[in-house]
């Protein structure tokens, strides 16, 4: 009864074309936002804000920039981990070598930095699709860490490749405090969240949907799948390198190479299956599954556990933790292959027609 679209009626192709048409959904996304932004951090704890919050949103954003190549375009990537490191490294070099230089130009040019690098490694796309792809993907993985490893300019010359950044601020603002951090993370998730649906649902993102579903039958009705796929690899590693440059500035603080491993390609690309693919809500979803699940099977495994009288080590709970997580992400996919954002639709399918079955 309370999720009903009678007497919303649309007068105007601009309402009709909303990101939410219906008003239910504007009034809840509307008070999500104000709670994030207004009661979020005075509530939340230090532990809450660095052990959750902010990483939860880095990898919201990386997924996103993930779920636009992968879901919507169909290209298959496991090279999202060189694209957060090129961002990363990229932004560290803009902010150190030029003198006086802003934070968020800096995190701009290093996702330029990405981009330039995703296009590059996403030429073999016009040839090859499928696992051929993901191949090809796997290499500029592989090439970014031996790069940022070996290349010793990348990192000032440092021998472990190690760097660091501190003294960050924006607009005055010193980014030291973890609510200062949680805030401008949650700023620039919202704003490039936004400019990221706009792009799906207009003519580019049809374009990606088509070469995605069929990419012979787009270039016959006149789609140049050249342009659609390399601009799908072009905003994707964008995305993905701004998401890695707040990875490395605003979370890790110092890092090196071995941050953007390879485990952070399966584990985006993980996000982006379980959240649902060609969902970017699905991205959030994934996001949140991957980063507190692991969190919370450590905190109660070990309580869960001695009910039954049995003592839990460090390293039993860890492979605990291994082998649920592995095991509830079998279970999901086989359960709702379409991933978490379409569990999502039909609850709102539901509840659109409560209580009536009909």
């Amino acid at each position: 009864m309370f999720y009903r679209e009678n007497g919303q009626f649309k007068t105007s192709y601009r309402a009709d074309q909303q990101i939410f048409p219906i008003l239910q959904d504007r009034l809840a996304i509307a008070l999500l936002l104000a709670f994030a932004f207004a009661v979020v951090p005075f509530v939340a704890s230090d532990y809450l804000f660095r052990a959750i919050l902010i990483p939860f949103l880095i990898f919201s954003l990386a997924a996103v920039g993930v779920n636009i190549l992968v879901g919507y375009c169909g290209q298959i990537s496991l090279g999202s981990g060189a694209f957060m490191a090129v961002g990363a490294y990229g932004a560290y070099n803009f902010f150190v070598r030029i003198p006086g230089m802003p934070l968020i130009p800096a995190l701009i040019l290093g996702g330029l930095c990405a981009m330039v690098f995703g296009i590059l490694f996403g030429l073999p796309s016009l040839r090859v699709k499928g696992l051929y792809l993901a191949v090809t993907t796997l290499a500029a993985q592989f090439f970014s860490d031996w790069m940022f490893l070996r290349i010793k300019w990348f990192t000032l010359d440092t021998p472990s490749g190690s760097v660091s950044v501190s003294n960050l601020q924006v607009f005055g603002i010193p980014l030291e405090s973890a609510v200062n951090k949680y805030l401008f993370c949650l700023v620039i998730v919202v704003v490039m969240t936004l400019l990221a649906k706009n792009l799906v649902r207009g003519a580019i993102g049809r374009e990606w949907m088509a070469i995605r579903d069929m990419d012979v039958a787009a270039a016959v009705i006149g789609i140049r799948p050249m342009y659609a796929k390399l601009s799908a690899f072009a905003v994707s590693s964008f995305i993905i390198g701004v998401a890695g440059a707040l990875l490395a500035f605003i979370y890790l603080g110092a890092w090196e190479p071995a941050a953007f491993s390879v485990d952070q390609s399966f584990k985006l690309l993980f996000m982006v299956i379980i959240g649902g693919m060609g969902a970017i809500m699905g991205s959030f979803f994934g996001a949140a599954f991957i980063t507190i699940l692991p969190i919370a099977l450590s905190q109660f495994l070990p309580a869960i556990a001695s009910w039954f009288g049995i003592e839990m080590s460090t390293a039993g709970v860890s492979h605990a933790e291994l082998m649920i997580f592995g095991g509830l992400i079998v279970w999901f996919l086989i359960v709702e292959p379409h991933g978490l954002a379409k569990l999502w639709s039909i609850g709102k399918q539901k509840m659109r027609l409560w209580p009536f079955p009909h």
